[in-house]
């Protein structure tokens, strides 16, 4: 497992239980009380730690390496109900953005979201989770696909932005994203989002205009990432701590200001630490939304989605 710089006490007690553990079985030493102790410490750092996550120590765990990406979270959900659709019918298959046809229980869900690789290689052909033109076009494809049969549409994110190569903005990147967020916003049937870990930028929102909008516990939304943010500001990144908190780009602050609609609890110490249980997290959010959803007629659909976005940003004395 790997450890972020916050979470260092937490590994020199997890080592110091697992030498303890070891003594106890390789000596006749009875260890248990110490054992006993050091669990009990650890249980207690562990609470001080994650109960009082600051901005950008939450920004490190949406990135942490064993965090659970789109196509976890939809083999978990579907099994192997899931049949990948590729391509944009124009350019090529982007691999970054991924989408197909899955079944959580016996209702099928057009299933969206940009995957991000787990080692270098994996992380190359998923452009890093960046996508192309193609990958939004893609994604709008599907979402039509879904409308012309009646299915509900699931759209996961997890980038740290579209694509800003000079290719991508020959194919029209920000014609791609803009597109989407029109059509999203008029689209007859229920879009659910879940924000599952970075939500970067017009890279998240070319996916994220929804009827319900969700992010886990440990995730950020927001027009820009924080190293991004301090290079601008301050011409460094050693000020990304302090654009974190003036972004206000946590779940908690997206709830606060009504830009989300419900916060995910993650287990103790990120998604990453208990998958089943995420999974079954997501799982129920997304099912408990399609049921608000099912019954309201396409119209009444478009127009109270209409309505929520029209309402955001509106300031009152």
């Amino acid at each position: 497992m790997e450890y972020l710089e916050f979470e260092l006490p937490i590994k020199e007690l997890e080592e110091q239980l697992q030498k303890c553990q070891i003594i106890g079985e390789e000596s006749e030493v009875d260890v248990t009380e110490t054992c006993k102790q050091i669990e009990k410490k650890l249980a207690e750092t562990k609470k001080d730690i994650y109960k009082n996550l600051t901005a950008w120590q939450r920004v490190q765990l949406s990135r942490h390496p064993d965090r659970p990406y789109t196509l976890d979270h939809i083999n978990a959900l579907c099994g192997d109900s899931f049949l990948e659709l590729h391509g944009d019918r124009n350019v090529k298959d982007d691999k970054a953005m991924i989408g197909g046809l899955g079944k959580i229980g016996d209702q099928s869900f057009m299933f969206i979201g940009q995957q991000k690789g787990f080692n270098t290689k994996t992380r190359q052909y998923r452009n890093f989770g960046m996508s192309n033109p193609e990958g939004y076009r893609k994604a709008l494809r599907l979402m039509k696909s879904a409308e012309k049969f009646g299915i509900p549409v699931v759209t996961l994110i997890d980038t740290p932005g579209a694509y800003p190569g000079l290719e991508a903005e020959e194919r029209g990147q920000g014609e791609a994203i803009a597109r989407n967020i029109l059509e999203m916003a008029r689209l007859k049937v229920p879009i659910i989002t879940v924000i599952i870990g970075e939500g970067a930028s017009g890279g998240a929102l070319g996916i994220g205009v929804g009827d319900r909008v969700m992010m886990l516990e440990n995730t950020w939304y927001s027009v820009i990432s924080p190293e991004s943010c301090s290079s601008i500001l301050w011409r460094s990144w050693e000020y990304k701590e302090q654009a974190a908190e003036a972004l206000k780009l946590t779940a908690k602050d997206m709830k606060r200001m009504k830009l989300v609609d419900q916060i995910i609890k993650e287990p103790l110490g990120g998604a990453h630490t208990d998958r089943e249980k995420t999974f079954s997290a997501v799982k129920d959010a997304i099912v408990k939304s399609f049921e608000e959803l099912k019954n309201l007629s396409p119209k009444d659909l478009v127009n109270q989605r209409m309505e929520k976005y029209n309402e955001m940003g509106v300031y009152k004395d």
